[in-house]
């Protein structure tokens, strides 16, 4: 159903509709620019647009749509993707390396958006056209949760939870060398002005916030000195974890982006899985915990190089939920 707003004082558009309206100013200004607000019955995509007392603003309904991919069958059944979830309003997904999220200009093989359209399952439209459903997103190197809605009410509920960290995930990871002591780091993250294909440490960047923990070292007898860690976020930067490891002078095996690829060296993954991830039911606003468990070619790693007690011990999730409970302690 069209919704229906007379404006009460002179302000910018989307300034108007943020205060109206409960979803994200991303979302806003989707629905100006993909012309779902009319301004006195006119079509207008302009978000600054300056309104005027009394004016009428119609908010249009986003109609629930499905949309059919170019993949055939079998290369979308080849894709791994596991349903952990599902309900009325939305799933939680275990995503696999090497899968994109969703469709882009640069994106030729199919990706989770697809698998879902092809399963035919109902997607919130809040996100446009090539990302229903998609609250949030993993890197095409990372496994491990994420979240899709159904419906646009859970799909708004579920974005609020990113914003207010009652949503967020754990994640484990294998890095090159060893992190001196627990820590959080707390650098901004932009663009890397010397690679465009990176994200850096950027003064002017985004605020973005990790902490990090020591979870087991490899065996001694081991001459590479890899170490398992956690992370936790505190804010959704693109290659965060990436990122602020770098910036300590560390890096995920696997990750020839911001790491080292040697001669011989035969790791075909990036070693970084989300492996916990805590919500609200958006409907009912019950606490909800969800686990992946560690991708084989991840656990034959774990294996190979580390205490399988150890291992067991600590890559348990209250163990590692357990860990961030204090983070007082690690300033």
């Amino acid at each position: 159903m069209d919704k229906e707003y007379i404006v009460d004082e002179a302000v910018r558009l989307d300034k108007f509709l943020a205060k109206n309206i409960d979803v994200s100013r991303n979302q806003i200004e989707h629905f100006i620019k993909n012309g779902n607000v009319l301004v006195d019955g006119k079509k207008i995509t302009k978000t600054g647009l300056k309104l005027k007392v009394n004016q009428n603003i119609t908010l249009l309904e986003i109609e629930e749509q499905t949309h059919e991919t170019h993949f055939d069958d079998a290369t979308l059944e080849a894709l791994h993707i596991k349903i952990i979830h599902e309900d009325d309003n939305f799933l939680v997904v275990f995503k696999p390396i090497g899968l994109t999220v969703h469709p882009a200009p640069s994106v030729k093989e199919a990706t989770l958006v697809d698998w879902l359209k092809y399963k035919n399952i109902r997607l919130s439209t809040l996100s446009g056209e090539e990302r229903h459903g998609i609250v949030h997103r993993l890197d095409k190197g990372t496994s491990g949760l994420l979240v899709v809605a159904k419906t646009n009410e859970a799909h708004v509920k579920l974005a609020s939870q990113l914003e207010d960290k009652s949503m967020g995930r754990y994640y484990v990871a294998l890095i090159d060398i060893p992190l001196k002591e627990d820590c959080i780091v707390d650098k901004p993250i932009a663009r890397n002005p010397n690679n465009r294909l990176k994200m850096g440490v950027v003064p002017s960047g985004k605020q973005a916030k990790t902490a990090f923990k020591k979870l087991a070292n490899t065996v001694e007898s081991n001459p590479k000195q890899y170490e398992l860690i956690a992370a936790k976020l505190f804010t959704g930067r693109t290659h965060q974890i990436r990122v602020h490891l770098e910036s300590l002078g560390r890096h995920i095996l696997g990750d020839d982006l911001y790491g080292f690829k040697s001669k011989g060296d035969n790791i075909n993954r990036i070693f970084l899985h989300a492996y916990c991830l805590y919500l609200k039911d958006p409907i009912s606003d019950k606490e909800l915990n969800f686990i992946s468990p560690i991708p084989d070619d991840f656990k034959e790693a774990l294996n190979k190089n580390f205490e399988k007690e150890e291992i067991d011990e600590k890559v348990n999730p209250k163990y590692i939920v357990n860990c961030f409970n204090d983070l007082s302690n690690w300033m």
